[in-house]
């Protein structure tokens, strides 16, 4: 897994995905997942639409040079059926998974079955940006959701530590903020900036940056 904040900004985290993927990126295919998106009230198709058309503003994400792009949008396969997205994730060589809401594409994630099938991805790098990157912790403090339906903020926890983006982005997204955020939560956390990145391999987690970070709880 490489979890970002806002992408593949720098050479360090680039040579970290190079390292994951075990191939030059140009040599890999990718499946773009917009569905946090649809749960997130500054996102909808326009931007759905950068992302998977791998549009300027994505050059740090879909806009690397990746071999080919597909989309797997979450909110269709329960009525597709989860054995032809396990096929088509198989065959990826990463999953491109973009921001949004967290709790929604964690509650689709489940209803697609594709979190089912994370442990059985061995093969697949998740490349996240933001609520992509989320997901997989156990929570994502009540600061972040978004979305109305959210029964509570808890994600995947395929990870056993929580994340704050965007740290310094935005205005409501300072340090003092993100010790505010940490204080709501009951396990370790990170907060990092665009030019940072947590990479995860096993057990063995690693900071990637070439940016600002800092660590809660640990």
């Amino acid at each position: 897994m490489l979890l970002t904040s806002g992408g593949v900004t720098n050479p360090s985290i680039r040579s970290a995905l190079v390292g994951l993927l075990g191939k030059p990126i140009s040599e890999c295919h990718a499946l773009c997942v917009p569905t946090a998106q649809w749960g997130h009230p500054m996102c909808g198709p326009a931007s759905v639409r950068g992302f998977v058309a791998a549009e300027p503003g994505w050059r740090h994400f879909s806009g690397l040079g990746w071999a080919s792009l597909g989309v797997l949008e979450l909110t269709a396969l329960p009525s597709s059926g989860s054995a032809r997205c396990a096929d088509w994730v198989r065959e990826a060589d990463a999953l491109l998974v973009d921001g949004g809401d967290a709790t929604y594409l964690c509650h689709w994630l489940r209803e697609s079955g594709l979190a089912d099938l994370l442990p059985s991805l061995t093969g697949t790098v998740w490349v996240g940006v933001s609520a992509g990157s989320m997901v997989l912790t156990p929570r994502i403090g009540t600061y972040f959701v978004e979305w109305p339906s959210a029964p509570d903020d808890r994600g995947l926890g395929v990870v056993d530590f929580s994340i704050f983006p965007h740290l310094n982005a935005f205005p409501t997204n300072t340090p003092a903020d993100a010790r505010r955020w940490a204080a709501t939560l009951d396990g370790p956390a990170y907060a990092i900036d665009e030019q940072t990145a947590i990479k995860v391999v096993g057990g063995t987690v690693e900071v990637v940056s070439e940016g600002q970070w800092t660590t809660f709880g640990m």
